[in-house]
């Protein structure tokens, strides 16, 4: 009897240092930025995060300052906390990386506020309905109210600023060039014209020529769908930019392997205009054709669904892009066709430029996408992004974006922000310019495989040619 409960102590006390063990191991696990009980995984489930929120808005508002930044975290009711506006970062001139002319980012000119503009503009983005009444008579309505409420689930550094402000111009300037980034894709629109939520905006371009020659970067123009875009007044409009601001040391061209150094130009949502449209305007036997005229360039088309490919070849455009943030979301956005894509290409003569991105969430002004939503993981998704782009060896890549912020696509430098109905998405336990650092990591690294491969294999572009 004596041995028998001598063995059961020793088994009761192996089994409790076990659970012991056991306990201490998963704590070592958990998040350091985790509250007690908050479920695993919750990041990927906005909605139910809300909900926490509002719960732990009761309790010790200290313990809410270590909310996770990576999910959605709009329309919250916590504790008022009144953040002093953080302050530019200085970045030391002398430290700029060398800039990588084969790396592309999308760029957003259209924000306004009172100071420069009289008005607050795209920050106060309206919450756009469902196109189904039924869903939505579910979400709310209205407009987002700046500067406390943004259309966006991050809140950038320099606040809700304008596009206007020379200063905010050349910090974002500084903020691409220490990203290792040699060219902005600038989102455009004719003179006179806009989107539905802002103001025209071309008049900005030559500050921001400027702006960007002083750093040694490089303009390109993504084209937008404007009203009535046809091939009659994209011929006008590609005669305009180039007579306008084809002469400006900062206006990119790419070299091809032929020699000739040609403008380039993104076209937003290409597969709007017919094919036959556009090979009025991108075949030498078109119309309207601007082949082998003062205005010729290289026009990359918007690839979304698989039945694009063809299409965009019969279009007679130059090569493909694939935009889209969110992997899975469409045909060009997945990681996992990208490689079809690039032999597509290859065999057709066609730039195959992927589009990589830190994450994706719209919900500020489409709370009813949430299952588009693709969590930052503290950067892990846009390095994926980024290895997968590298593994299809592309002449280009683009990056969405530098400022989007309403689809929540930026690598600009965000900060933590509470208010009184909102808790912002932040980088934490990363620095603000996390997403900055990355980009400058794997465009050193780009730059180096590109050479290992380029001289071997060269698509229709080789080098980007580089005005000093």
């Amino acid at each position: 009897m004596a041995k028998f409960r001598r063995r059961t102590c020793i088994i009761l006390s192996l089994f409790i240092l076990f659970i012991f063990l056991l306990m201490m191991g998963l704590k070592a696990l958990r998040p350091n930025t985790a509250t007690f009980g908050d479920p695993f995984g919750l990041d990927l489930l906005p909605e139910f995060r809300q909900q926490i929120f509002h719960l732990e808005k009761k309790t010790d508002s200290k313990k809410s300052d270590k909310i996770n930044s990576e999910t959605n975290p709009k329309n919250l009711k916590s504790v008022e906390i009144t953040m002093k506006p953080a302050k530019p970062s200085e970045l030391n001139l002398e430290e700029l990386p060398p800039l990588n002319y084969y790396l592309h980012v999308f760029y957003y000119s259209w924000y306004g506020n009172p100071q420069f503009d009289g008005k607050y503009i795209h920050w106060n983005h309206p919450v756009l309905e469902h196109w189904d009444p039924r869903i939505a008579k579910n979400y709310p309505q209205g407009r987002h109210n700046p500067p406390e409420d943004i259309g966006s689930s991050f809140y950038p550094e320099l606040g809700s600023y304008s596009s206007r402000d020379p200063s905010v111009i050349e910090t974002h300037m500084r903020q691409m060039c220490s990203a290792s980034i040699g060219v902005l894709a600038l989102s455009w629109y004719p003179p006179d014209s806009k989107d539905e939520n802002g103001e025209p905006t071309d008049d900005l371009v030559p500050t921001i020529l400027d702006k960007a020659h002083k750093y040694n970067l490089k303009v390109t123009f993504h084209i937008e769908p404007y009203s009535n875009r046809d091939d009659e007044n994209m011929y006008k409009n590609v005669k305009y930019i180039i007579d306008k601001y084809g002469n400006h040391p900062a206006f990119y061209r790419y070299k091809t392997r032929t020699g000739n150094a040609l403008p380039m130009f993104y076209v937003y949502d290409s597969y709007i205009v017919k094919p036959e449209k556009w090979a009025n305007l991108l075949t030498t036997s078109g119309s309207q054709s601007i082949r082998n005229s003062p205005y010729d360039g290289l026009f990359i088309a918007l690839l979304v669904e698989e039945k694009h490919k063809f299409e965009i070849l019969h279009s007679g455009f130059d090569g493909i892009y694939t935009y889209f943030a969110t992997n899975g979301f469409t045909y060009g956005s997945s990681h996992q066709n990208w490689a079809s894509l690039k032999v597509f290409c290859d065999n057709y003569n066609l730039l195959f430029i992927p589009s990589v991105g830190p994450g994706y969430i719209d919900t500020s002004i489409r709370p009813w996408n949430t299952h588009n939503t693709r969590n930052r993981v503290n950067g892990k998704y846009y390095e994926t992004a980024l290895s997968a782009a590298l593994q299809t060896r592309p002449s280009l890549i683009s990056v969405t974006s530098f400022n989007e912020w309403h689809e929540g696509t930026q690598i600009e430098k965000a900060v933590p922000k509470r208010t009184s109905s909102t808790v912002y998405l932040d980088y934490r336990p990363h620095k603000p310019g996390l997403y900055l650092e990355l980009t400058r990591k794997w465009s050193e690294k780009y730059s180096k495989e590109r050479a290992t491969y380029a001289s071997d294999h060269q698509s229709p572009g080789l080098n980007a040619l580089i005005k000093v």
